[in-house]
């Protein structure tokens, strides 16, 4: 039933009655969870609270009840999966199949923790039961994750009842599309897909712009290594998003979206599309929205997997049917874009925020952040760092306090090396940027960015100059081959940078790196061929002489490059047991049984074999 502004209102409060009850349980069913077998424990505890007479379902008052709810993701996927428990905010972690009966017995029907559970600082060894206390939760500032892990993504009451939906109510009935426009520009929200461009004054562009019918566009292909930021949020709260994409849409004036989501996040889209339906089925999306004259259609378009198509003329191109590759800006889509029409493409992010800054206002959303960088931004912590997941903090927050703070710092007490900040369009920080500010304006100044929020932790075991090949070999796999300079001049960068790493790179190729890395960013057609050398260029600024130790001394100093790799016996650790000699698959060592071994370095073909059958360490690189 199509409802008007009375009817949601009522369906809000059938939310809100739904949530009252004695204790929830809410199982993390993100992609990570899910992977390590949380969908079995909901479902157990799902049956057990049904079988002893707990479940809301039974019971005379709901306040009585226990429910057990599927939840996104909580963003600790380093200790997943999590289970919590309200109104307590107890976390659960690690959970398995074989602790759900335990945590029914001593949780639900009593008020006692389950301590092995609980999270456990590695240096101190104290536990911590409540979310929020954990210092990986206790520094951030989720601002548009605030209800991931907090409600059902599938539920539409569930976000109703907190406060879902009210941002549109504001917008439809208390303002003009102006307004709203308005609204975003003071707020100085700026995209989060990686450019940083100021979100209002895209918009004012397109409603300026003439065409009609005008498009919106959701960025969901995020095909960063190591990015989960939107697919999080599309899993975890899917009616933000659309929420956020009807108030852009009121706002310049479009009848007609887009979510353009890569095929390979499935679980984000099954969501979206129950949630897309749910809200077509009471009158939030489609014709006359909630009884008014605005009308707006929104649809799901499943992406290939390339990465260019995260570019969004390459986007444009997708959706159209087409080859997904750029095109030449200007006309920019504002102007000219989907289907030759006025459109506005965002990513999954930056319409997050949008509901928000409109219920709250444009300068709470100021009191985050910076002054050119406001708000908060997410990042997907991942690497060597102690504590990975998915994190939001505001902008403008040092890399210290998301490496060493939220993050707990290095595994196994190891010493920092650098961050890989914003993926392949990224760059590389060192331990001397650690006190720089995480804003658009100031990763700029140290050659790195943003970019959609990936976040590599690196440690002094990490080789820079493998990294630098590693994303060069992805973007040139991921080049579109449309313009010259990319296809050629990425190919050509990555030989250059696999001669290196195979011991063969003359210190001449440090010259011809940069010289091709300027033409690249000067002359590709889009804004993905441009950044592309930037990994190598930023670690070519801050880490040379680890690329000149490789090319003037042909050594590895991080001991990664299996070509450089010069294996020697200690003759003072050896014990001369021969372990090493009956591993070695080329015949490179030689000895006597209780007298030191040693390696021909000739015969030696570098796997390490022999390294890890040592039971002395007497044999190192």
């Amino acid at each position: 039933m199509k409802l008007d502004r009375s009817g949601l209102s009522a369906l809000r409060k059938q939310g809100e009655e739904q949530l009252k009850v004695k204790k929830r349980v809410l199982v993390c069913l993100g992609t990570g969870c899910v992977a390590n077998g949380s969908m079995q424990i909901y479902n157990r505890l799902d049956e057990l609270v049904r079988e002893q007479g707990l479940s809301v379902e039974v019971v005379a008052q709901r306040e009585e009840g226990i429910d057990v709810a599927k939840s996104g993701c909580h963003g600790f996927c380093e200790l997943g999966p999590l289970v919590r428990i309200e109104p307590a905010g107890i976390l659960y972690t690690k959970v398995k199949l074989a602790d759900v009966e335990e945590i029914v017995e001593a949780t639900l029907k009593g008020d006692k923790v389950v301590e092995r559970l609980l999270y456990q600082h590695p240096v101190t060894g104290e536990h911590f039961a409540k979310e929020e206390e954990i210092p990986f939760y206790k520094r951030q500032h989720r601002y548009s994750l605030s209800e991931c892990g907090h409600l059902d993504p599938e539920d539409l009451r569930e976000y109703l009842a907190h406060g879902g939906y009210m941002a549109l109510e504001k917008a439809l009935f208390e303002m003009e599309p102006q307004d709203v426009a308005d609204t975003v520009l003071a707020s100085g929200l700026r995209g989060r897909g990686g450019g940083g461009f100021p979100t209002g004054r895209k918009w004012q562009f397109a409603r300026a712009a003439e065409g009609s019918p005008k498009y919106l566009v959701c960025n969901g292909d995020e095909g960063d290594p190591g990015a989960f930021m939107d697919r999080s949020l599309m899993e975890g709260d899917p009616h933000r998003l659309i929420e956020g994409m009807i108030l852009a849409a009121y706002a310049i004036g479009a009848s007609e979206g887009y979510i353009y989501v890569r095929a390979e996040y499935p679980l984000a889209v099954t969501r979206l599309k129950k949630a897309l339906a749910d809200a077509e089925a009471v009158g939030i999306l489609g014709d006359n929205i909630l009884g008014t004259n605005f009308s707006f259609h929104l649809r799901i378009k499943e992406g290939a997997g390339a990465f260019v198509c995260g570019e969004e003329t390459a986007l444009i191109a997708s959706i159209e049917g087409e080859r997904g590759m750029p095109r030449p800006k200007p006309p920019f889509p504002a102007n000219r874009g989907l289907w030759g029409k006025p459109t506005i493409i965002n990513n999954v992010e930056t319409f997050a925020n949008v509901p928000l800054i409109i219920s709250q206002g444009p300068e709470e959303f100021k009191k985050l952040g910076t002054e050119k960088s406001p708000g908060t931004k997410t990042f997907a912590l991942t690497g060597q760092v102690a504590n990975t997941g998915l994190i939001e903090v505001p902008m403008g927050t040092t890399l210290r306090e998301v490496v060493f703070e939220i993050g707990g710092g290095l595994r196994d007490g190891k010493e920092f090396k650098a961050v890989q900040i914003g993926g392949p369009s990224g760059g590389c920080l060192t331990p001397e940027h650690l006190d720089l500010p995480l804003d658009f304006d100031s990763l700029a100044k140290a050659g790195a960015m943003i970019g959609s929020g990936g976040m590599v932790v690196m440690d002094k075991k990490t080789c820079i100059v493998e990294v630098a090949r590693f994303f060069m070999n992805f973007t040139q796999n991921e080049s579109c081959g449309k313009c010259v300079p990319c296809r050629e001049g990425t190919k050509q960068m990555l030989a250059i940078l696999e001669r290196i790493v195979a011991g063969e790179g003359e210190e001449e190729d440090l010259d011809l790196l940069e010289e091709l890395a300027t033409v690249i960013q000067e002359s590709s057609l889009c804004g993905l061929g441009k950044t592309a050398p930037n990994p190598v260029l930023t670690t070519l600024r801050y880490f040379r002489d680890e690329y000149l130790a490789h090319v003037r001394d042909k050594k590895c100093p991080a001991g990664v490059c299996k070509a450089m790799r010069k294996y020697t016996i200690d003759p003072e650790l050896c014990r001369g047991c021969s372990k090493c000699s009956r591993v070695c698959p080329a015949g490179a060592i030689s000895g006597k049984i209780k007298e030191p071994f040693v390696i021909d370095e000739d015969k030696c073909i570098s796997c390490g074999a022999c390294q890890e059958a040592c039971p002395f360490g007497a044999i190192f690189v």
